[in-house]
């Protein structure tokens, strides 16, 4: 089928999707109710049941639930990494609930492989509301000669899109495997056209998976969402589904001369109306919905990188010159000629199973399998539709106008169904892989988020 076909079949058959949702019989407040975490003393029985749902051969973290309060039943974006002093370390966002006003960067240590780990540590944002501003989405990079940096998004008192992706690039460094960190600074960052016109208003960026060192020269690389600001243009939907957004990407270039945060030199790539976009016109919507890109290498030495969108399937780019330019999006497809893969709106990593920048031609990667209708639910009904996971094994096809081909989808975990978050309110249902990956001592890891509240790890393969 021609590509240019079925990106159009793609965006009828979502606009289909958007506006029907599948003719979902249940209200608004029917389908909140599911949501609704329950009462603390059953809760606490609850957890001990739920955290083996997903069947995880590790447990990071488990919220301390007390009848004393909570601060800690949300937990995602969750980054673990090889530290410098060979331990594994992990940073993530946390609060009582996406969003909430003491969202905050936490930190955690594991000497044994991931079997135990520290109690976490918040190393940026507030511990409570009205500690200060939020700050979210903290990503690692580690220098040469062991400095740890730890990047994020830090609220201020303007924000125009999304409270919680509003914000400047701030930054805190350790010189001492995280024991202790600096004082924050901000990363001067150019303005977009996609920012507000009005320079008083920080950017809208999250960068969501680990920067990793795809170079010839060993530099760092990160893909990022870019978020059109309300500023430029309001959303012309009713969700937030159908925000305009688009996919950059940052290299970061002396992160190995030891440089404070605020003197880090950042290249910003693929900019402004070189953006990737991933047009969704249903009735004259006229939106970009390409976001969330996850990257690998490509034993040719290329860049391969997948992106959600709202199509119902994710999409897909490569560069052949380590991620200056790219080609344009097109619909990830199991093989040349093949059907998309279906996936709704929600995270879909992407791993090489040889290690983060390997290049070694297997992949694995993890989507819904579903392009967002799920047990009577629609393609907006993001709380519910974002489960169960399925693993697809990608393999490098040296001359495939789609360079990585699919096996069929195979299911790797779900959870039981029960809501969870801060006890008697509003939790979660979904299974978004705001996730990472490490391989060690033969041993590939997948770390992930389990409904936003455990912190998780799961084998993918193991030569011990």
């Amino acid at each position: 089928m021609n590509p240019k076909s079925l990106f159009a079949n793609l965006a009828g058959t979502s606009l289909a999707l958007m506006l029907a949702t599948s003719g979902v019989a249940q209200t608004t407040a029917d389908k909140l109710a599911t949501l609704t975490v329950a009462p603390i003393a059953k809760l606490k029985e609850q957890i001990h049941i739920e955290v083996k749902a997903t069947k995880p051969d590790f447990v990071v973290f488990v919220p301390q639930v007390t009848d004393a309060g909570v601060n800690d039943t949300g937990n995602e974006h969750f980054l673990v990494f090889d530290g410098p002093d060979g331990s594994l370390m992990a940073v993530w966002t946390q609060s009582t609930f996406e969003g909430q006003p003491d969202q905050h960067i936490a930190f955690a240590q594991s000497q044994d492989e991931g079997k135990t780990w520290t109690k976490p540590r918040i190393i940026a944002g507030p511990a409570k509301p009205g500690q200060g501003q939020m700050a979210s989405w903290g990503f690692p990079l580690v220098s040469k000669r062991g400095r740890i940096y730890v990047l994020y998004s830090q609220r201020g008192e303007k924000f125009d899109t999304f409270s919680h992706t509003t914000g400047t690039l701030d930054g805190i460094y350790s010189d001492d495997h995280g024991q202790t960190w600096s004082k924050p600074q901000t990363i001067v960052i150019p303005r977009s056209p996609f920012d507000n016109p009005d320079a008083s208003y920080p950017a809208n960026f999250i960068v969501w998976q680990k920067p990793l060192r795809f170079t010839k020269d060993g530099r760092y690389l990160a893909g990022l969402t870019r978020w059109t600001s309300t500023g430029v243009r309001k959303n012309p939907g009713k969700t937030w589904h159908t925000h305009d957004a688009h996919v950059e990407f940052i290299r970061f270039d002396n992160v190995d001369e030891n440089p404070t945060v605020a003197d880090l030199k950042l290249s910003w790539l693929a900019t402004g109306t070189n953006a990737l976009a991933t047009p969704f016109d249903p009735a004259g919507l006229n939106v970009s919905t390409c976001q969330e890109p996850a990257i690998v290498k490509l034993p040719d030495g290329r860049l391969f990188c997948v992106m959600r969108t709202f199509s119902g399937s994710p999409f897909w780019t490569q560069s052949a010159d380590e991620g200056q330019t790219w080609s344009a999006p097109r619909p990830l497809l199991r093989k040349d000629g093949g059907a998309p893969l279906l996936h709704p709106l929600s995270p879909c990593p992407i791993y090489d199973l040889g290690g983060n920048t390997a290049g070694s031609g297997r992949y694995a990667l993890f989507i819904h399998n579903h392009d967002g209708h799920y047990q009577g639910y629609g393609p907006t009904d993001s709380h519910w539709h974002r489960r169960p996971i399925n693993l697809v094994t990608g393999r490098f096809k040296p001359g495939g106008a789609q360079p990585v081909w699919f096996d069929e989808p195979k299911f790797f975990m779900d959870h039981s169904g029960t809501p969870l978050g801060p006890p008697g309110k509003r939790g979660r249902l979904d299974l978004a892989l705001y996730a990472s990956s490490t391989l060690r001592n033969g041993k590939a890891v997948l770390w992930y988020p389990d409904r936003k509240f455990f912190l998780l790890g799961k084998v993918l393969e193991s030569k011990e």
